[in-house]
């Protein structure tokens, strides 16, 4: 299982990459794998919508199950990747680079605080089922 050692994670299995005050957010490696094959991504948000932590973001189906994408952080969408809609394969192809899938400009960067770094999310995936 890939987690990226610069990343915060989840417990609901989202990645989040900082840079200044944007946060990019995907879903993890673990959370790809247990989904399987993805065949469809909605982004539930628009460019410019004011989120809270913990709000949903976006919906991803797969072969095997749908699942809800909630977002780590608060504050404004700044942007949506529209190639996930088109090509939702892309999540278990690169879920870490070319499937990230929203980026908000933070409103409140201390809710970072309550995310694992790449050892804990580690240690929280080995406790399981798979």
């Amino acid at each position: 299982m890939n987690i990226p050692a610069e990343l915060k994670y989840a417990t609901t299995d989202e990645w989040v990459k900082v840079e200044g005050d944007v946060a990019t957010i995907g879903i993890t490696d673990y959370a790809q794998d247990s989904l399987s094959d993805v065949v469809f991504f909605e982004a539930i948000v628009s460019v410019g919508d004011t989120i809270k932590a913990k709000q949903q973001i976006a919906t991803v189906e797969s072969v095997k199950a749908a699942a809800d994408i909630n977002s780590p952080v608060s504050g404004e969408v700044i942007a949506i990747n529209e190639a996930l809609a088109d090509s939702p394969e892309l999540v278990n192809k690169d879920p870490y680079g070319t499937a990230w899938m929203i980026k908000v400009k933070m409103s409140n960067p201390s809710e970072l605080d309550n995310l694992m770094d790449a050892a804990g999310y580690e240690s929280y995936c080995s406790g399981r089922e798979h």
